[in-house]
């Protein structure tokens, strides 16, 4: 079988293009910067481009570059990052700061089919593609992770979900009305969950079920 991998000048030409065009995003994402090290949020920022990274770019990770590189490269890279790093500037409650984040969103431009409307955020949420998901939460806890076309939102006014830690929605699953989400969930894709889900729990289906609990096969009704 004949190798079909490029020949190594044409890696070492991409790599070198790469590392261009990388370097050209620092003057045009200034503001982000200044906006960055100047945060309130600053050990949250961080904290999600850690897990940003492990989760896409985990071979970045050996080579131990500032933070404030590794945001321009996830600006640069993933749209749907931008929105939660929007989402952290936003949170604060200096005026300046948020008139700013205004002028560098014209810069970096965010997913706008990605929404967020979370009270209280914890560190690493990761957003796997992000399109077309509308994420309105009383809490979402720390690591948590959740994948496109995703809803998490109201069934009436502060009728919201509060979600723990180490939560998996997957791809099309719908978490709706005041109800809690124990800690390390996974939520499978396209299930509707209505009701509180108890930690260590993988829930499926409409209306979603439990089919794992604590690691053990089951089928239980929430």
């Amino acid at each position: 079988m004949d190798d079909q991998r490029p020949p190594v000048s044409e890696n070492k030409l991409f790599k070198l293009i790469i590392k261009i065009l990388y370097g050209l995003q620092i003057p045009k994402l200034l503001l982000h910067l200044y906006l960055f090290s100047a945060s309130s949020n600053k050990r949250l920022i961080e904290a999600d481009i850690t897990r940003w990274l492990e989760a896409r770019y985990p071979e970045r990770l050996e080579d131990k570059r500032p933070s404030w590189l590794e945001l321009v490269w996830l600006l640069w890279r993933l749209k749907e990052y931008r929105n939660l790093f929007y989402y952290r500037i936003k949170r604060e409650s200096r005026l300046f700061s948020r008139v700013l984040l205004e002028l560098a969103k014209v810069f970096c431009k965010e997913c706008d089919t990605l929404f967020l409307d979370i009270d209280e955020l914890g560190a690493g949420l990761f957003l796997q593609h992000g399109y077309a998901a509308n994420i309105g939460a009383r809490k979402i806890g720390k690591n948590c992770w959740i994948n496109q076309q995703v809803v998490i939102g109201y069934t009436a006014i502060d009728k919201k979900p509060t979600l723990g830690d180490n939560v998996h929605v997957a791809t099309g699953a719908r978490v709706l009305g005041d109800i809690v989400i124990g800690d390390n969930v996974v939520i499978g894709a396209n299930a509707v969950v209505v009701k509180d889900v108890p930690p260590n729990c993988t829930v499926v289906g409409v209306p979603a079920y439990i089919i794992k609990r604590d690691g053990k096969k089951v089928r239980e009704e929430l």
